[in-house]
């Protein structure tokens, strides 16, 4: 009876950057920014991982070079996912325009992302929320909704441009407060004219 491979944590973090390279750049990584990524001093130590994720099957050495097999995620530990898309940026400094182009599709565990709901990931950029732990060039996870409640952390279309901040609402005033180290950014007061896209579940490095 075939059994699956076991993976280190290396060969894993390993595994996460190769994939995010080809999602992100299209690409393998060359060694030289895998060995970045890892934090590794020489190039033996990746050729050293290329080896064993090979030996595993989840990587062919072909004509000198080395891809990611295309069943490889049948061949490592893994979790129920949905893809979920990645259509822009929204800023967690000054609003910027969220473009509704999916840039890319993310596998996201259910355990995060729950099935019978709606999600999407937009880039975050700038630092006013990065008392939240929402840092500049994170990829965050949106739940679709219209409706929040105070302390909520949300995204907010406004005037066609979306951005990243806490709700606050008193009486008919709604706050949209960053929640930042930097004393630079301020709330947006708002009384109407915005919507509501989403909260956000959780924010997601890329590494």
């Amino acid at each position: 009876m075939e059994t699956k491979a076991s993976f280190s944590d290396r060969e894993m973090l390993a595994l996460r950057h190769i994939r995010n390279e080809f999602i992100l750049n299209g690409k393998f990584p060359s060694v030289r920014t895998l060995m970045e990524k890892m934090e590794y001093r020489s190039p033996r130590s990746v050729s050293v991982l290329f080896q064993q994720l090979t030996e595993k099957g989840v990587l062919i050495h072909r004509e000198g070079k080395y891809i990611l097999n295309e069943n490889a995620e049948a061949s490592t530990p893994n979790e129920d996912t949905i893809d979920v898309p990645l259509v822009g940026k929204a800023s967690c400094g000054m609003p910027i325009f969220a473009e509704e182009n999916i840039e890319a599709y993310y596998k996201i565990s259910t355990r995060i992302a729950h099935p019978t709901k709606k999600h999407f990931l937009l880039r975050a950029q700038g630092d006013s929320m990065d008392q939240k732990g929402i840092y500049n060039g994170d990829l965050v996870l949106i739940r679709q909704q219209e409706t929040a409640n105070t302390g909520d952390i949300v995204v907010a279309l406004i005037d066609n441009e979306a951005t990243i901040k806490e709700f606050q609402k008193r009486n008919d005033v709604v706050f949209l407060c960053p929640r930042s180290s930097n004393p630079i950014h301020k709330p947006i007061i708002l009384t109407g004219d915005f919507q509501i896209q989403g909260i956000v579940v959780k924010s997601l490095p890329v590494f």
